[in-house]
């Protein structure tokens, strides 16, 4: 059983200063067994960093419309029943089961903070500055404000394809976008800037591993990767190959419109 303190020795051995704000990806199954479960994982964290920030992602405030904007990733008129069982957003909605237990329990704790976003929030503790990046022109704003600050992303038993930050290279290289809407208590809103598939990012595994911190822990790994090379790093590999960190799924909507919007710009048919 993994106890709090092979946490935070775990945590210490990655060898980033206290300061250092850092975004916490996650998954408390992968772990194994964690005495106190996900409030032991949050309370090494925030023994460790001052400043941390997490998804708080919440997929079922999103609504399809019956038509939109051409090209946009998104099957129009399906979502009917979806659309039925909408939540809209509002401060204490939980995140989305698949973002975590420990991103739900670090946005729970007393004195945390959550950004308006109705579909990408993030939560945190001591990050407003970078909470207030955000608005629905810019969900990206508070990884762009954490890269610019050198910050850090840390991979708890999860792999890439949880790296939300891969989408502020594919935006830095100039990857297509989406549209998407969402509900919040009065009315529906337009979220501007929405970032495509993640499941193709596991590629980008072997472009980083030069910038990878590792450290074992119970039935998995903790990575961390320091913003400042590894945002570059993705940003030169997309510009020279800009179908790379798509995913390979002949149904995945966003990837394909990604690839449409290649072929058009380099006149291929």
């Amino acid at each position: 059983m993994i106890m709090y303190r092979d946490l935070v020795n775990a945590f210490t051995r990655l060898e980033i200063p206290r300061v250092t704000p850092v975004i916490i990806h996650s998954s408390l199954s992968s772990l194994g067994s964690v005495n106190g479960g996900a409030r032991t994982i949050v309370g090494a964290i925030l023994a460790t960093w001052s400043q941390v920030l997490m998804p708080a992602f919440t997929y079922r405030t999103m609504l399809i419309p019956e038509q939109g904007p051409p090209n946009n990733g998104l099957r129009y008129g399906s979502g009917k029943e979806a659309n039925r069982l909408n939540t809209p957003f509002h401060p204490d909605l939980p995140v989305d089961r698949s973002v975590g237990a420990v991103a739900e329990t670090l946005r729970s704790l007393p004195g945390s903070l959550r950004s308006n976003h109705p579909l990408l929030s993030f939560t945190g503790m001591n990050v407003q500055p970078f909470l207030d990046a955000q608005n629905l022109q810019e969900p990206l704003g508070p990884l762009r404000l954490l890269y610019e600050q050198a910050g850090w992303v840390i991979l708890l038993g999860v792999d890439h394809t949880a790296n939300t930050s891969i989408h502020l290279a594919e935006r830095l290289a100039g990857r297509k976008e989406f549209i998407r809407w969402a509900a919040l208590p009065s009315k529906v809103v337009e979220c501007y800037n929405i970032p495509g598939c993640a499941d193709g990012f596991l590629k980008a595994a072997s472009l980083l591993e030069p910038v990878t911190r590792s450290v074992p822990l119970g039935n998995t790994w903790i990575q961390a990767l320091p913003l400042k090379e590894m945002i570059p790093l993705l940003v030169v590999r997309i510009k020279r190959d800009p179908f790379a960190l798509l995913c390979d799924r002949p149904d995945c909507e966003r990837c394909q419109a990604v690839r449409t919007i290649i072929r058009h710009r380099s006149g291929g048919h």
